[in-house]
Parts: structure tokens; sequence; C-alpha cells
């Protein structure tokens, strides 16, 4: 009876010590998803920074833009606020003093507890670190270059990159600033810039085992106007060989099967295996997939993926801002792409014709009358650069032989892409305005448009 008696309350016991270890765990599991600061610059307890510099913390994980202010991300000198420009990008938030700090004194910086991830999860606690300035105003410099000093066997199609330390007033760069050699001879390029990266594009390839010097001079200045201290000069060889073409990187954008920016209409009934991406328009511009809600995404009985917009729940739109972005990045890239293999192919009615790899460029409308057969390895790579529209007659196909993957072909056209009736088409549409699938034509890659995507009894499948 005594043992009767007592297993009942043994039990209780052991419920209650196992319970308990469940409570911990939801609150272990609760604090290990909360985001935090991984890394600051400066860090803590730094001495001697810049007058000029820009303050910086990495989170362990995306977050929320909307949470990270001037109100949750403060700098104080001895209690006073110091006016800045918050911002975040990527992983990491910055806070940009509108005017130098004053030198030899401490600054207090605070990230506040109300930061959250995308999840709208927030720090468990304030973020407090602090520093002390020097008195050195600090000069942009040049950290990395590529190809590097003395390197040699340089590819004859090597674009060339210059990496600087921060963001540089791009009006400084140009061809008195950034300018390469051979012997005294000015080299004819065309020079960009992008983040904190200038690049030199050749007009021509490099001539086989020739010395080139490229220069950086100090009249390229930081966004305080402040110059690099003096000129940067380097020296490369070009070798005899040309690279072989790399693919165009499409980032987020990559994710989606068909994404665009204007509307995606289906006129009937399709079968997609994929994702939808669509913005900056709102879910309204989605027709013809009788669309079924959930939190931060739609389905559709003729989507196998999820279906997304602008206006849907967080973290939907800035994932799709994101995607939009990196879809215009790798347009631009693909249409950058110097030193086409084949230019004006065929005038550009292409029918009948077998596609080598290699960089195709066409001034006009691209036409596909009859078959075309693209033929390569399973890591060769394909970029058509077309300035006006890519038209595909009704019935006509596409064959990838060799082992050729419709993930390494790349139609980058200024104009629309029209795919006619039961055509069937391989590779990625990187289209400046849209992408229209005429009744019945089938598809293998991504529909990339940067107004709309119009289908009509479609087969799209995701490659």
């Amino acid at each position: 009876m005594k043992l009767k008696t007592m297993f009942p309350v043994v039990a209780l016991l052991l419920f209650g010590l196992f319970a308990g270890c469940d409570k911990d765990d939801d609150n272990d599991d609760d604090n290990a998803i909360r985001p935090s600061v991984s890394t600051t610059g400066p860090v803590n307890n730094a001495t001697d920074v810049f007058l000029n510099k820009t303050i910086t913390a990495t989170f362990n994980e995306s977050m929320d833009p909307i949470s990270i202010s001037s109100t949750t991300f403060t700098l104080f000198q001895e209690g006073t606020p110091v006016t800045g420009t918050v911002s975040y990008s990527g992983l990491i938030a910055s806070f940009d003093p509108t005017v130098d700090l004053l030198p030899n004194t401490i600054y207090t910086i605070t990230i506040t507890n109300e930061v959250e991830n995308l999840f709208g999860k927030s720090m468990e606690n304030d973020y407090i670190w602090e520093f002390t300035t020097g008195t050195i105003i600090s000069a942009p410099t040049v950290i990395s270059t590529d190809p590097e000093n003395n390197a040699i066997n340089v590819a004859r199609n090597k674009v060339v990159k210059v990496n600087f330390s921060e963001a540089i007033n791009s009006s400084t760069i140009d061809g008195t600033t950034f300018y390469l050699k051979k012997d005294e001879t000015l080299v004819v390029g065309t020079i960009t810039y992008s983040g904190t990266t200038a690049t030199f594009t050749p007009t021509n390839l490099w001539d086989s085992e020739t010395i080139y010097t490229a220069t950086i001079t100090s009249g390229i200045e930081n966004l305080d106007g402040i110059a690099i201290e003096s000129n940067i000069e380097w020296s490369f060889t070009a070798g005899t060989e040309t690279a072989s073409l790399e693919p165009v990187f499409l980032g987020t954008a990559g994710n989606y099967v068909i994404l665009a920016k204007t509307a995606i209409n289906n006129i009937s009934t399709s079968a997609i295996t994929g994702d939808l991406g669509l913005s900056p328009a709102a879910t309204s511009y989605i027709t013809g997939f009788s669309l079924t809600n959930a939190t931060g995404y739609a389905t559709s009985a003729q989507v196998t993926g999820h279906i997304f917009a602008a206006d849907m729940a967080d973290p939907t739109p800035i994932n799709l801002t994101t995607a939009v972005e990196n879809m215009i990045t790798a347009y631009n890239d693909a249409a950058g792409r110097p030193f086409p293999d084949f230019l004006e192919l065929a005038t550009g009615s292409i029918g009948g014709l077998t596609l080598t790899p290699g960089l195709y460029k066409w001034t006009n409308t691209v036409s596909i009358g009859s078959d075309i057969t693209i033929s390569g390895g399973a890591d060769d790579v394909w970029i058509f650069q077309i300035s006006e529209d890519l038209l595909m007659s009704n019935g006509v196909n596409i064959t990838l032989v060799g082992g050729a993957q419709a993930k390494n072909i790349f139609w980058q056209l200024a104009g629309q892409a029209t795919l006619g009736t039961t055509s069937h088409f391989e590779g990625i549409i990187l289209s400046m305005t849209g992408i229209n699938f005429q009744t019945g034509a089938s598809f293998n890659g991504r529909a990339l448009a940067q107004t709309a995507v119009v289908l009509d009894g479609n087969i799209i499948v995701e490659k």
C-alpha cells in the first residue's frame, strides 16, 4: 500500500522536474534566436580613433532596416547627442557623424534593444560601447588591386579593379585619376565605379606578353573631400590566353523562376515550378492564379512554390527589394561584358544554328525562326547581348546538347522577349522591359523582367 501511495507522488515530482527542464529549454531557444551585435568599429575602449570615423556595428544576422534609426543607434559625447546619418546594409549598421569628431574626446555609442531582426525579434539588452578619438583625419587608401602588383600571365580580357578603404566621390574617378599605360602610351578603356570598387575595362584585349602600368592619383577623394595622400602605381604582364567566360551572378534574384516589377499576368491555366516575385507592384497586379493568401506569401494550384509581392507581410518586401536590385545588377553585368567572341552573328537571324560557348553581341533584334542547338559542357557559359528585342517563332525549339545547362545560358536584352506559341526556350532571360509567353510555350530557366511577365497556358520550370 505504501508503494501504491508513493507512486503518484513520485510521478508528479518527476513530471514537474522534466516540465521545468522543458521550460528552461524554451527560454534558451527564445534567447538563442535573438539578434546580437557581433563586432563594432571602432572596438570597445579603442583609442586614437580617426576624427572622420564612421561608426559601425555588425550583427549576427540580417536585421529589419526600419528598426535601425537615429533613435535606436545613437552617439553621445559627455551626454550631448552627436548628429549623424544612420544606415544599414547587409549585416552592418553605420553611423556617419555630420561633422568631424572632437580630438582627444570620449564618445559613447548605444544600440537599443528596440532593433529587430527580420522576424520581429529584438536584442535582449542595449549594446553600449565607447572609444576615444585621436587628432588625425584619415585619408582613403587602396586596399587591393586586381591584378596584383607584378602579376604575370594575366588574362588578355582581364578587367582591372581597385578596391578602396571607403566610399569614394565618383566624380573624382576618371581618365585623369585612374589610367593605364603601355610604355608611355595611354590605354583606351572605360572606367566605372560602384560601392568601393573602381574598374577599368580596356577597349581592346591586352597585348600578349606585354607589361602594363596602372596609376591611381591623389586627385581621388572620399565623400568628405579628403584625397588619397599620394599616387599609387602597380604593374602586371599580360599572358597569351583569355579567361573563360564567367556566369552572371544573379544573387537573390535567382531564388525566383519569375521575377517582375510591374505585373505578372496569367491569361489561362499554366503549370509553374518555382517561386514567383513581384516588386514594387502589389499583389493585385498578379492575376490569373486564384491566389490563397498566407503570412508573407500566397499559393496557387498552378504553382509548385510560393508567390510573393511587395505588399505582403515582412520580411517579404525587403527580400523582394533586394532581389530586384540583384536582378538589375545582373542585367548590367551581362550587358557590360567586354570582348564578344561573336559579333552580329547571322545579323541576328540565328534560326538553324548551333551555338557554342562564348559571348555574343547584336546591336539589333534577334529572331529565332527555326530550331537552334546550344552545344557545350556542363560548366560552359553563354551570354547573349541583344540591344533590341528577342523574337521566337511559333513551334520553334531550343535544344541543349553535350551537357549544356540552362542555368549557364544568359539572354540579356534591352527590349522585350516574345516566345511564340508551343515554342520551347532554355536559359535565363534578363529583360530591361517585358517577357511575353504566348499560348502553350514552355520554358526551362528563369524569367527576370524589369517590367511585366505575361503567361498564357505555359509550362515554366526553374533551372
